[in-house]
């Protein structure tokens, strides 16, 4: 008689179907005439199906029954406007665009990569819904973190990209060989090796588990995942944050230089909001516990993911699609003639 939760319930759940073909079976005899070997059929819908079980697929989303279990729920179709692919609708924008002068300006490339590395980053907070297990602990803290490891490395590869074409002191030639060989890219997977490092040590010593909350709710038992090493997790902040604040200083000596599409402004405020956001989380984290505690690490990751792409992107988009007579060479040409004749005038006075 000794076996687990999970045993104990497909223990139940069998015999509840076992049970109900039996009845089901019952009732077809005695209602069908003497001698008819027809072959009984059962139809899905004469089967009762759990709604523990049931798969939540595209468009549909889990709905908590009351007075029943936390795990319990329904099925029920997603509102409109609540499915969004707009992080999907800016990279679409940049590649079809990729040709114009702005998406050129600020390395093409690396736009792409942040782009795609944010869509991962809004996509990571799927993993804290649903069922939990020790992959999904796991993944959940490995996940966010390698993908923020990568967006805040290409904005410091960004920015120490302008700071090297306008302000480093270097010869000319080795400027042109930094900019031509694109060195600042390196950057991005040295970046991510160091974090690699990190989880490595973190699953090595106390990776996260599954644990059980019975003081969160009164009279609730609720599954959480324990992040295992405390320093270990923190570390991991403390690195995203040291690599929001590199960033925020590069792309801050990098704000006044003379670029047409200069975009050190919008890395500086995107990053100085990262910062903000993850600092913050940090007193809210510890002072919550159970369903709050993991709806106040979504929110950051959500807030954190909407500024980098709000406040890089937005304006771009806003010169691609509202005003595209500034996304062409011939504004840049008489952008730059104006500036070269404003200058000996200001020199005069």
């Amino acid at each position: 008689m000794a076996m687990s939760e999970e045993s104990y319930n497909i223990y139940k759940a069998v015999y509840t179907v076992a049970h109900s073909l039996h009845e089901m079976s019952l009732q077809q005899v005695q209602t069908q005439p003497f001698g008819n070997e027809k072959e009984m059929a059962f139809f899905p819908w004469q089967i009762p199906q759990s709604v523990c079980s049931e798969r939540c697929g595209p468009g549909f989303r889990k709905v908590a029954l009351e007075g029943k279990a936390v795990c319990c729920c329904v099925v029920t179709p997603c509102p409109d406007n609540e499915i969004s692919n707009e992080t999907a609708v800016v990279l679409g924008l940049f590649v079809k665009y990729r040709d114009t002068p702005i998406v050129k300006a600020n390395n093409r490339t690396l736009s792409y990569t942040l782009l795609i590395t944010l869509t991962i980053c809004f996509l990571c907070t799927f993993l804290f819904i649903g069922c939990l297990n020790t992959t999904t602990c796991i993944l959940q803290q490995i996940a966010y973190g390698g993908a923020f490891t990568v967006a805040l490395a290409t904005v410091l590869a960004k920015a120490i990209t302008v700071v090297i074409a306008f302000k480093v002191t270097f010869p000319s030639r080795v400027v042109r060989w930094l900019i031509i060989t694109k060195a600042p890219n390196f950057i991005i997977p040295i970046c991510t090796v160091m974090y690699l490092v990190l989880c490595a040590i973190w699953l090595g010593s106390s990776p996260p588990f599954l644990d059980q909350d019975a003081h969160a709710e009164h009279g609730h038992v609720i599954i959480v995942c324990n992040k295992g090493s405390d320093f270990a997790f923190h570390g991991v902040l403390g690195y995203l944050c040291s690599l929001a604040l590199g960033s925020y200083t590069m792309a801050f000596l990098s704000r006044n230089l003379p670029d047409t599409f200069n975009e050190a402004k919008f890395l500086s405020f995107s990053m100085l909001v990262f910062f903000c956001v993850w600092v913050t989380f940090l007193p809210v984290y510890h002072s919550t516990k159970g369903k709050v505690m993991v709806a106040m690490e979504v929110f950051s990751i959500l807030a954190s993911t909407a500024a980098l792409l709000g406040f890089i992107f937005v304006p771009k988009c806003y010169i691609i699609l509202i005003r595209p007579d500034k996304n062409s060479l011939h504004h840049i040409r008489n952008k730059s003639h104006s500036s070269r004749n404003k200058t000996p005038s200001s020199k005069i006075k």
